[in-house]
């Protein structure tokens, strides 16, 4: 059963990743790597944002899908409520709707596979609920189509060439949501390494190991 204890500080977590990635996407990555513009790849929201699916894998493996999904829908709540405040609408919306389908549907490939190899829940999980994320999110939040959301962004809208390196050119944002992923990719590589070293810390609870 997840505690109040358990709740507020998982919703907490799940609140700060979100406010602060919605709050980064806002800001390119100016740097160069190789000769390549990496603001035409890459925003910082791109480095924080995986840690939300460690959030809720790890909720989900100790207290079940039900309790993840709480966990998700609170961490919705407050955490797109606070991004109205800390980034332009049309960013916070487009946030809050990637976030939902992308963390109810880690949440759902999780449950199917935890009986499975202990890292193929998380790893896959967060695989295709960043995908499905970030499809979402960079249609909703740059994409010329959704101006009725809110107003474009000329500089995610110029056209550049595919992922600064080939010859045909896309918006500015497409390149950002390949870059995106790729990092989600190798985050959620990495954030396997604080979900298996918590794995005898946080266990499942007798009632998820009944299932």
């Amino acid at each position: 059963m997840l505690t109040m204890r358990s709740t507020l500080i998982y919703v907490a977590l799940m609140t700060l990743v979100v406010v602060a990635s919605n709050f980064l996407v806002q800001f390119p990555l100016h740097a160069e790597l190789a000769g390549i513009n990496l603001a035409d790849l890459l925003t910082w929201g791109a480095f924080t944002y995986p840690v939300a699916f460690l959030i809720t894998d790890l909720t989900n493996r100790q207290f079940g899908p039900k309790a993840a999904r709480k966990v998700v829908f609170a961490g919705f709540v407050v955490g797109v409520a606070l991004s109205f405040v800390t980034s332009v609408p049309r960013i916070a919306i487009a946030s809050g709707s990637a976030y939902l389908a992308g963390q109810l549907l880690d949440i759902a490939v999780f449950n199917r596979l935890r009986q499975q190899a202990w890292w193929r829940a998380p790893l896959l999980g967060s695989l295709v609920g960043s995908m499905l994320d970030t499809a979402i999110f960079f249609s909703f939040a740059f994409a010329a189509v959704f101006v009725f959301i809110g107003p474009n962004d000329p500089f995610a809208l110029e056209a550049v060439p595919i992922l600064g390196v080939f010859t045909a050119q896309a918006p500015r944002w497409i390149s950002w949501a390949i870059g995106d992923f790729s990092v989600k990719v190798i985050v959620g590589l990495l954030m396997l390494l604080p979900y298996g070293a918590l794995m005898s810390v946080l266990r499942p609870t007798q009632a998820v190991r009944a299932n």
